[in-house]
C-alpha cells in the first residue's frame, strides 16, 4: 500500500476539475451526477440550480460518496491508454442558498462569468463535507507502481 497524507490528498483534488457524487434518491434509487467542483476551508463546493433533480435528491438524502477521476497519461504518447487514478470517500452534502455561497468559492466556480437573472429557480451552492477516509488509487505513484494494485493503493484520513 502506498504512502498517501492527508494534505497530499487535499492538494491533489485542489488540482482537479471534475468529480462524480454518488447518491441515493427519494425513492431509494442509486443515481450519479458529474460536477466541476473547487475545494475551499477542508470542503468540496459545486453550484446547481436549486431545482434539478440532483439537489432534490441531496436534499433528500444528504449522504453521498464522491469519486474523482485522474487522468493519467505518458509524455510524448498519449496514446498509450492508462486506467485513471482515482480517490473516492464518503461525505454529507449541504445545500447553502446562492447568496450565502462564500464570495471566493462563488467566484471559483463561475470563472468570473455573470450569472444571469435566475428567475424563480436560482442557483445554490452544495458543500460537500469529506469524512472517514480518502481512499486513494494511482495517487503518490508512479505509472509503473500503477500495475501492481495493491501497492498502488492508498488510504488516508480526511482530517
Amino acid at each position: 500500500m502506498v504512502q498517501v497524507s492527508s494534505q497530499q490528498v487535499w492538494d491533489v483534488l485542489g488540482k482537479q476539475v471534475f468529480a462524480v457524487v454518488g447518491m441515493v434518491s427519494a425513492r431509494g434509487e442509486g443515481r450519479t451526477v458529474g460536477i466541476v467542483p473547487t475545494v475551499h476551508d477542508g470542503a468540496l463546493w459545486f453550484l446547481s440550480k436549486g431545482g434539478e433533480w440532483k439537489v432534490k435528491h441531496l436534499r433528500a438524502n444528504p449522504e453521498i460518496s464522491v469519486t474523482y477521476p485522474i487522468a493519467k497519461r505518458i509524455p510524448l504518447m498519449p496514446w498509450i491508454r492508462i486506467p485513471a487514478a482515482t480517490i473516492t470517500f464518503r461525505g454529507t452534502a449541504t445545500v447553502v442558498p446562492g447568496g450565502d455561497v462564500p464570495t471566493d468559492v462563488w467566484q471559483a466556480l463561475t470563472r468570473g462569468l455573470e450569472v444571469p437573472d435566475e428567475g424563480d429557480d436560482p442557483h445554490v451552492g452544495v458543500r460537500i463535507d469529506p469524512h472517514g477516509d480518502f481512499v486513494t488509487y494511482g495517487v503518490g505513484t508512479s505509472l509503473m507502481g500503477m500495475r501492481d494494485t495493491l501497492n498502488a493503493r492508498g488510504r488516508a484520513p480526511v482530517r
